[in-house]
Parts: C-alpha cells; sequence; structure tokens
C-alpha cells in the first residue's frame, strides 16, 4: 500500500500522530477531532511501514460497538482480514487471555463468568449462611464494594480492618464471595481485569511471551481507564516503546464509577520520553459552540490545554432561554422541536440532554400531548423505571387490596422475611380458594400454617399498608404518594444502594411526588372516580403507551453521561441551573465540580449546528420548590455567543402574552392573565391555555396550592 493512501485524507494534527516515531504517544484528541480515524491509520501506519505483522497488533477501547467498529474500518483500510489482530474491550480482551491460561490464573480451564444479576444471586445466597440482614446490609451496597476494590486491584486478604463496623463486615462478605467463586470457578466482570493483571504479573514467561507479541498497543478512550486497567497496560508495555493511547481530559466524566482522569495526567511521569500531540480542528460544530464550549473548559485547573476550532464558519449563536418554571422550560423545547420539524428537520436529528433522569418527565408528558414521537436513550420511561412502579404498586394497594400484581411487586420489597416458599404458599391458596392474594394471605395467618417468621413478616407487611393507607385518607393526591414514598421503606432501600443508581432512584421518586402535584382531574361530576385512581391510570397508560422504535423519526432523551460518543444536529441542554447542574453535591466536594463542568463540555459539544440552554426560575424537583440561580456554566460562555430569546412576557406575564404556537390566547371561557375561582382550590389566574373542544385545559397559578392543570369540560371555575 503507497503510504499516501493512509495519510492523504489526514489533516496535519493527525499526520503527525498516525507517523508519529515508535514511543509512547499522547494523543489528546478534543470532541468531534476524528480519534477513532487516528487509530484505525495508526494501525495502518505500523503494520505498513513499521513492519508489524497483524499478529503484533492490540487495540483496546471500551465498548463491544467500538471495537467492532475499529475492526471494520481497519480491515476497509487495509484490504485484509484483522482476525489475528486483537482489537477489543478490556473485559473481552483479558477474558480471552484467562481462557489461554487458565492454569497460570489458577482457574479451571471451565471456568464460568458470570454477570451482574448472577453475582448479585451469589452474595445473596451467601447472606443465609452467614446470618446476614439484608435490610441492614443491601446486596447490592456490598456488590457496589466488592467491584470497587477489584477496581482498585484490591483482595480481601490485602484489606486492614480499623474497627470500623462497616468494613468489617465488608470485609467479612467480600472473604466469602471469593471463596465462593474460588471454590465454583466463578468469574466476575471485575475479576476478569484483576486476575488477568495477576496472572502477567506472577507469569514472567506468560509476560515476557505478550510483550514480544504486541509490539504495538494501542488504546482508545484512555482518559476512562481505571486504576486497574492502567496498572495492566503498564506491566505489558514496561521497557518497551509501543504504547499508543488517545483520550481527552476535558471529556474525563466517569470519575463516580471507578474512571481515573489522573491516569491521563500520569502518562507523562511513567512515560518521560513521550510524544504529547494534540488534535484540535472539529469536524461537527459550528465556531460559537466551539469558543462558547472552550470559554467553559477554561474554568478547570489542571487540564492539559487545548482549544478546538473548525473552518465550518461560526454559524447561529447558542440560544439563551430563561423559563418561568419547568413546564414552561418543556412547552418551549417542545414548541422549538415542532418549528424544526416544520421546517422539514427530522426528529431523530434533536436531543434533549439533561442531567438528572428525573427532569425527563416534563418533557415526556409535553412530547406526548403534542403527539411528538420520542426514545429515551439507554434507560426507561419515567413511569417503567423500578423503583417509579414499586411506589405505585403500594399506592395501588392501599387502593384495592385485591390487586395481586401489586401485591407480588412489593410484598417483600424492601426485604422483610417474606421468602419465596411463603409466596408460593400463597399463590397456592389463592388458586385454590379462587381468591386474591391479599385474601389468601390472611387466610394463611388465620390458619397458622406458616412458620413464627413468616406469620410475622406477612403481618408486619399487611400492617404496613393499614398504616399507610390511614395517614393517606384524607389528604392531597401529591400527599398521599408523598405518605407512601417516604413511609413505604423504599427511599431508604435506595439511599443504601452506593454509587450513582441509588441516588438516581431516590430523585425519581420525589419526582414522583411532584408528579402528583402537578396531575389534576376535576372529578366532583362522577362519584365513582377519585384523584389516586386516575393518576394511577394515568400512570399506566403513559407507562403502557410504548416508546418509538430506534428506526423510528424520533426525538431523543438522555442524561449527558449517555450523550458522549453521540452528536444531535440541533440539541437543547436543559435544567442549567445552580444545585441542579451542576450539582449541589459537586459544590461541596474536591474534585466535583471540574467534573460536572467537563460534563457541561460533553453536552456543548454533542451540538453540530443549533445549541439551546435552557433554565427556569422556579423549578419543583424531587418534590421541592426552588428558586435557583442561573448555572454557573451558562456565565461562563462570553456574552458574543450567545442570544436570549428568554420570553418574559409567555407566562410570567401573562396578561401581556404573546402566545406560541401552539398555545391559546384564550379559550371560548377564559383568556390568559385572567383571574379565576375553583370551589376546592380557591383563587388563582390563568396562565396558560392548550388544547380545544373536549381536551382543552388551562394552566391556573392558585394562591394557596400553586399551580394546577384543570380540563375545561370537568372544571368547575368561575370567573372573578
Amino acid at each position: 500500500m503507497d503510504v499516501n493512501t493512509i495519510i492523504s485524507s489526514l489533516n496535519d494534527a493527525q499526520r503527525l500522530a498516525v507517523s508519529a516515531q515508535p514511543k509512547p504517544v499522547l494523543v489528546l484528541a478534543g470532541a468531534g477531532s476524528g480519534k477513532t480515524r487516528v487509530l484505525v491509520h495508526r494501525i495502518a501506519w505500523n503494520i505498513q511501514v513499521n513492519g508489524a505483522s497483524p499478529h503484533n497488533i492490540l487495540a483496546v477501547t471500551f465498548t463491544n460497538k467500538a471495537a467492532t467498529e475499529m475492526r471494520s474500518r481497519v480491515e476497509d483500510l487495509l484490504k485484509i482480514s484483522a482476525r489475528t489482530m486483537w482489537i477489543g474491550t478490556f473485559h473481552g480482551l483479558a477474558h480471552r487471555l484467562l481462557r489461554r491460561h487458565a492454569k497460570q490464573a489458577k482457574l479451571p480451564d471451565a471456568f464460568q463468568v458470570i454477570d451482574s444479576d448472577d453475582q448479585l444471586r451469589v452474595i445473596k445466597r451467601l447472606y443465609a449462611g452467614m446470618n446476614i440482614d439484608d435490610s441492614k446490609w443491601p446486596p447490592k451496597q456490598v456488590q457496589w464494594y466488592i467491584n470497587a476494590q477489584k477496581d482498585e486491584g484490591i483482595r480481601a486478604k490485602h484489606m486492614v480492618e480499623t474497627g470500623d463496623v462497616f468494613q468489617q463486615q465488608m470485609i467479612a462478605i467480600y472473604k466469602a464471595y471469593e471463596e465462593v467463586c474460588e471454590r465454583s470457578g466463578l468469574v466476575d466482570f471485575a475479576e476478569l481485569l484483576l486476575r488477568a493483571h495477576e496472572m502477567l504479573r506472577d507469569n514472567e514467561d506468560v509476560l515476557e511471551f505478550y510483550r514480544e507479541r504486541f509490539r504495538h498497543v494501542h488504546v482508545d478512550e484512555f482518559q476512562d481507564t481505571n486504576t486497574i486497567q492502567y496498572a495492566w497496560l503498564r506491566l505489558l508495555t514496561e521497557g518497551q516503546d509501543n504504547l499508543f493511547v488517545v483520550g481527552d481530559d476535558d471529556q474525563s466524566i466517569y470519575g463516580w464509577r471507578g474512571a481515573k482522569i489522573e491516569n491521563i495526567y500520569s502518562f507523562q511521569k511513567h512515560y518521560p520520553n513521550h510524544q504529547l500531540i494534540r488534535l484540535e480542528q472539529n469536524y461537527r460544530s459550528t465556531g460559537n459552540i466551539l469558543k462558547a464550549a472552550n470559554h467553559v473548559i477554561t474554568n478547570n485547573d489542571g487540564r492539559l490545554g487545548k482549544e478546538l476550532w473548525t473552518e465550518s464558519g461560526l454559524g447561529e449563536l447558542i440560544s439563551v432561554y430563561s423559563a418561568f418554571n419547568e413546564q414552561d422550560e418543556a412547552y418551549f423545547v417542545v414548541e422549538k422541536i415542532r418549528q424544526w420539524v416544520s421546517d422539514g428537520g427530522l426528529r431523530r436529528d434533536i436531543a434533549i440532554l439533561y442531567r438528572s433522569n428525573a427532569q425527563s418527565r416534563q418533557f415526556e408528558e409535553k412530547l406526548m400531548v403534542t403527539g411528538t414521537p420520542y426514545r429515551v436513550y439507554g434507560g426507561l420511561r419515567f413511569f417503567e423505571r423500578m423503583e417509579i412502579k414499586n411506589a405505585l404498586a403500594y399506592l395501588r394497594l392501599i387502593s384495592n387490596r385485591h390487586d395481586d400484581a401489586s401485591f407480588e411487586r412489593v410484598v417483600n420489597t424492601p426485604t422483610r422475611g417474606i421468602g419465596n416458599k411463603t409466596i408460593e404458599n400463597i399463590r397456592l391458596l389463592a388458586r385454590a380458594q379462587g381468591a386474591s392474594l391479599w385474601r389468601a394471605a390472611e387466610l394463611l395467618i388465620a390458619q397458622g400454617t406458616l412458620s413464627a417468621r413468616a406469620t410475622h413478616a406477612l403481618k408486619g407487611f399487611m400492617q404496613l399498608l393499614a398504616r399507610l393507607e390511614e395517614a393517606a385518607d384524607g389528604q392531597e393526591l401529591f400527599e398521599k404518594v408523598k405518605v407512601v414514598v417516604e413511609q413505604s421503606g423504599l427511599i431508604e432501600l435506595y439511599k443504601k444502594e452506593k454509587g450513582d443508581k441509588g441516588e438516581v432512584r431516590v430523585e425519581n421518586l420525589e419526582e414522583l411526588v411532584n408528579a402528583a402535584r402537578l396531575f389534576d382531574f376535576d372529578v366532583e361530576n362522577d362519584e365513582n372516580l377519585n384523584e389516586l385512581d386516575m393518576f394511577l391510570a394515568h400512570a399506566a397508560l403513559e407507562a403502557g403507551d410504548a416508546q418509538a422504535d430506534e428506526y423510528e423519526d424520533c426525538v431523543q432523551l438522555m442524561t449527558l453521561h449517555s450523550a458522549k460518543g453521540l452528536e444531535f444536529k440541533l440539541v437543547f441542554l436543559v435544567g442549567l441551573e445552580e444545585g441542579l447542574f451542576p450539582s449541589q453535591q459537586s459544590t461541596e466536594e474536591a474534585g466535583r465540580l471540574e467534573e460536572e463542568r467537563r460534563l457541561c463540555y460533553v453536552g456543548i459539544t454533542r451540538a453540530m449546528q443549533q445549541l439551546y440552554l435552557t433554565h427556569a426560575e422556579s423549578r419543583r424537583l424531587y418534590g421541592k420548590e426552588s428558586y435557583p440561580r442561573q448555572s454557573r456554566f451558562v456565565r461562563e460562555i462570553p456574552a458574543e455567543y450567545v442570544q436570549d430569546v428568554r420570553i418574559r412576557a409567555n407566562v410570567s406575564r401573562p396578561v401581556t402574552a404573546k402566545p406560541r404556537s401552539g398555545l391559546a390566547a384564550s379559550s371560548g371561557t377564559f383568556k390568559l392573565g385572567e383571574r379565576v375561582k375553583h370551589a376546592k382550590f380557591g383563587e388563582g389566574v390563568v396562565l396558560q391555555i392548550e388544547g380545544a373542544g373536549a381536551q382543552e385545559r388551562v394552566q391556573v397559578n392558585f394562591n394557596d396550592v400553586g399551580l394546577k392543570f384543570l380540563m375545561l369540560s370537568y372544571a368547575k371555575l368561575e370567573r372573578l
């Protein structure tokens, strides 16, 4: 192959990286700068120019999708098979090593790899023999702890007890878990990496073999490596001049799951004869978007430093919208989406990015109201999330004790000692009697056929439901939901779940309270309906209305963490408020604020053509009302790159409002800004009107109870 074929399509910085002399190379690849292209062409250069055999190539990345793409592009460029190259994920390559060297790794030849769910089941089985209370020591917390230790290269035998009760229990379970896995030949995901590192470290002949074989080691997304992954790479390349890593310290956003940004900084110390190359030309975004991103990220200290630029021109200014509240924010975004589509744009080119999963609910609701297809990328819709379905199951049992599906869902959630055997006995009796599970449970307790422990646990669950119903009786809908969320034990359950997942689940439960507060359906005309039943029906309908399929033309909703690596022509970065983004915790913990800023940088650089930054003057999130300040990340963007598209009158000044398309200035009876009275909620002001005919509804800000949406066909509103 002519060398020009490898480098002719590259820019100057890319050529410099691809053709670098054999030595440790650190390529700082900015967002949209063509890092995968550089890796692929570097592999081709090593084979065609440096004389490497495909057999000598090792390329490591983080996802199977990325590995497959890299392999395919290498084959297309070189016109040869990549079969003899080792191109894969850290876990995949570690597994390959262990299969080849099971004996040296002290594993049985037929060792089994277990996934996260299987690992959790192993831990739960340990509890019985160790007489551990899983309500006090949640299995998921233990799982998180064990994996975190392995990611740091720490075995249970390395740990020193300090007298701390928590640590003592964790170490005891970790030791027991290791013994079970050794005895059964089980290897979890974290063990793959740790065991592969130990195998190479402890078997010099094996290590020398792979050092000789892999003369060219390439690493993608280097900023996302954890302690054991970097240790594995250093061990394999020690004394060699063959490590080529591509990464971006400005896009290191996974510290919460073990990624060490320190690795990219330590590279220069560990490989003192390295070459540092910056890829700064961006092929994705317009000039204004890149300038904004550059200005935001410069506020982080200790960066290796680079500045993105493009030849594609400045493009449109970044639009900043200051909403009255979170509902107005969602209406604004959905209206801009409608305009984009009416102008011929595709929905699949649009993304709504948010910091917290709980923020998706408002946008989901507004998109459904307008009939706009959407998909929650990499996650579930709000009412489909496990913690929400658990809370709704409690609410359904309060409304109807004979709801069998809800009974089965939460009878032992949180765990209260009601085992599978007890539940099966309840099922059998229910079938035999033609009764509900609740009635069968009552009969079993009355018959005295259960063990004393099972009887006590089952009674405890039934008494809990009675207490919840009593506490919720006579309360407003949102207060009923709040009672269940706070007193069912769900909040405590998820607070014990270490890591980001537990925090997100708690936030979602708190947002459920907010959803109930904003929900309204005036039912005074029909004695057979009540607010709780209507809210539960609403939740079921929203959960049952399937998302758009991946291939459909639909709007993408996702967290900022999920957005990394993706790009969209039109991006809405929402909820840019102090306390939300950046999060409150990040302003209180060292290093967290800088990672939040990197997350904002990632969000900004997802946009190709248009970027909207939105924030709300008031927000009810997680069940709490706040009046947040605009995020510092917005304030860090110089004024010359933004335009304020705030429409102050549309909600906060309703009397003089000029309605946006899709929202009415008046209905047949009411108009924006008009004062009205409701028999139940008192006096208020009409803020928004939407829909027509039987579907027409108004949003009213009541003096006493705040914002409510009312269907005009049911609500008994009086003009004042």
